[in-house]
């Protein structure tokens, strides 16, 4: 029997981590890090390269296993339980270098997520051509994340900005209440940008997402699109507060990102 998660209330967070610490020898990747996730929440996370941004997502999602401290989602901890399970109890991610499968389809890689789900992972293909289900499944996510007309479209042959939907698409297939993303948009034009995040929070709506956070380098989609912003500086939180009061702070930004801050415009 799969260990059931504790349902979320106003009190309890979606996750939450608890003076989280990581440490590679002598090297201190994080320390004493918390800061937590509340239902309808989209949180970015900032910090210079080295601030362990991407660590902290690591830890999370279950890559890592934190030196000290607890993670807990739903209530319950979950430090050290690894990304297959999560993905089962809510939790997914997208990555920031994209992860697809070049020979397979645009349903095809939908379809092996859905199995992970469904825990019909023996052959997950053989499943994909025969399972009206899993068939189902797949063209109600690729409506959601806009690429319902790329199905049977080889993933070698997307654009930059099309591979991050998808691996976008890949997350949502796992039904998650809290999606992690690490650069969602890296890599892709600032119109693309843009476009991605706006059918990523469409999307994350349609589909009862309850919660998002982002590592996230550009300050103009972290302005727009952010209800609170987490900024790391040497593994620690420098920062936990709304988009106004931080880009209000010159020398929050000097310290945190070394730019001046964007013109705040918030997405609808």
């Amino acid at each position: 029997m799969q260990p059931q998660a504790t349902p979320a209330t106003n009190d309890t967070p979606l996750f939450e981590t608890v003076n989280v610490s990581k440490y590679y020898g002598a090297y201190r990747a994080l320390h004493d890090v918390s800061f937590r996730l509340s239902d309808g929440e989209f949180i970015s996370i900032v910090g210079p390269n080295g601030a362990g941004k991407t660590t902290i997502v690591n830890v999370v999602t279950g890559l890592l296993k934190p030196t000290m401290g607890e993670v807990r989602f739903l209530g319950d901890d979950i430090a050290g339980v690894g990304p297959v399970e999560l993905g089962r109890r809510g939790m997914a991610r997208a990555f920031q270098l994209v992860n697809v499968f070049p020979a397979l389809t645009v349903r095809e890689t939908l379809g092996v997520a859905i199995a992970s789900r469904l825990k019909r992972v023996s052959n997950p293909f053989r499943s994909l051509r025969k399972d009206t289900e899993l068939q189902a499944e797949a063209e109600r996510v690729a409506e959601v994340l806009g690429l319902r007309s790329r199905l049977d479209v080889v993933t070698s042959t997307l654009s930059q900005g099309e591979k991050k939907l998808l691996d976008i698409a890949s997350a949502f297939a796992l039904n998650p209440q809290v999606i992690l993303l690490d650069e969602p948009t890296s890599g892709v034009s600032t119109g693309d940008k843009h476009a991605i995040m706006e059918v990523l929070v469409r999307a994350a709506k349609e589909a009862g997402v309850r919660g998002i956070v982002q590592v996230e380098h550009d300050m103009d989609l972290v302005a727009r699109y952010s209800h609170r912003i987490v900024a790391l500086q040497a593994g620690q939180v420098l920062a936990d507060m709304p988009p106004d009061q931080f880009f209000s702070d010159p020398a929050m930004i000097s310290a945190v990102v070394g730019t001046r801050p964007p013109t705040m415009k918030r997405a609808s």
